[in-house]
């Protein structure tokens, strides 16, 4: 999705705010509904049910009635989407949403328009609040439909469901490993180490004098709330700068060579929390947290992502069990090979480089290791590339 800067005049956004509020509405609705129906109570309604019951609702209700009807049916449109995500196995199951938080609409069909103001500046339509402009920084190309959204920060933004352009291969032949960390964000094969950039020392500590502030204030006081507008202002900064240091990587990467290897990581499973619950409580909770913290800060999961949209079909999964421990030029595998989170030393050559290109090395090789030493030098990964030598039998 292409996301652009949305600047809506003081009168627009109070507009904008309704529309949001009434999508948001009308999805609680939906998810509310959709939890009372039970397989011993019956199936829920249909699209066409839903869209009769908001009918009703609007003229019954004035302040429902005052808003867009093409805002709320999109945002039943965008629920029964999501319930067939999540039935598909492809998404989580649509939960309630919170003022303040995933904060938006679409708009789709004859009602999305977009018109070229200049070189810099385009502007929208949104029913009953007219023309917005945003800055436009690339090419749209065709879009038939648009996302407005507005952050924590309070920025509005507008994002078109466009396919993305694949970056096309530079023909070298040339393989990279990626190995992904917290300490340095992404190791290469050829020796490169990338770091995402994230808060510099003064905002680091300006962020965390705002946390201890928030958590003295009363809530439901306007103190409170300037105190998250500020936090979340430092925290949309830190995302940003993430989100552009993700979109060079991948870019860089799949210009320069023509297969990306990356570890099988589950990210998601990764990141869950280690709290437990009151009887069975969790160990080394607050070093789990912070490792979450820096899985997550370093976009771990957003670069993959990335990669795969834009050199589709050359970005290639390796299991990642060993690739830390074993060595790159000979092969051997052991616990006692990596000194420390930066050094790797060989117990059995000697060899030393940086540990985490090492691991990069083994990444970009392809090789599936194991606990009892690792495979055969140059051995692919997939079982059915190991097949190709048939099996010596006894004659």
């Amino acid at each position: 999705m292409s996301r652009f800067r949305l600047y809506p005049s003081a009168e627009q956004v109070g507009g904008l705010v309704e529309h949001c509020g009434h999508a948001r509405f009308i999805w609680n609705l939906a998810v509310e509904q959709q939890a009372w129906w039970t397989p011993y109570r019956g199936r829920a309604p249909n699209h066409l049910e839903r869209c009769r019951q908001l009918t009703e609702a609007r003229a019954e209700f004035d302040w429902l009635r005052a808003g867009s009807q093409t805002v709320q049916r999109q945002a039943l449109r965008d629920f029964d989407q999501a319930v067939r995500n999540f039935f598909g196995g492809s998404h989580r199951r649509p939960t309630y949403r919170k003022k303040g938080e995933a904060e938006g609409f679409q708009i789709v069909g004859k009602n999305a328009r977009v018109e070229n103001l200049n070189r810099k500046w385009s502007r929208c339509w949104v029913p009953k609040v007219g023309w917005v402009r945003f800055r436009r920084t690339r090419r749209i190309g065709e879009a038939r439909s648009y996302r407005v959204t507005r952050d924590r920060a309070g920025r509005w933004h507008v994002g078109f469901a466009v396919a993305p352009v694949p970056i096309p291969a530079p023909g070298t032949g040339e393989v990279v490993g990626v190995d992904r960390g917290v300490a340095v964000s992404a190791a290469l094969s050829t020796g490169e180490l990338l770091r995402c950039p994230g808060l510099r020392p003064r905002e680091a500590a300006r962020l965390v004098r705002l946390q201890r502030r928030l958590a003295k204030a009363r809530r439901g006081g306007n103190r409170r709330a300037r105190l998250r507008s500020r936090l979340a202002r430092i925290r949309a900064r830190e995302a940003d700068r993430r989100k552009d240091w993700v979109e060079k990587t991948s870019t860089d990467l799949a210009r320069r060579f023509d297969v990306i290897r990356v570890e099988d990581l589950k990210v998601r499973s990764m990141i869950r929390s280690a709290r437990g619950t009151v009887e069975n409580p969790g160990r080394n909770v607050g070093q789990k947290a912070g490792l979450n913290r820096g899985i997550l800060g370093n976009g771990w999961g957003l670069l993959v992502r990335r990669l795969e949209q834009k050199a589709p079909g050359r970005v290639e999964r390796v299991p990642a069990a060993y690739t830390s421990r074993r060595c790159s030029a000979c092969g051997h595998t052991a616990p006692g090979n990596r000194e420390s989170q930066a050094v790797f030393r060989c117990v059995a050559c000697g060899h030393e480089s940086n540990a985490d290109v090492n691991a990069a090395r083994n990444i970009a090789a392809g090789r599936a290791v194991n606990a009892r030493g690792g495979g055969p030098v140059g051995l692919p990964v997939n079982r059915e590339s190991q097949r190709t030598t048939p099996p010596l039998v006894s004659v």
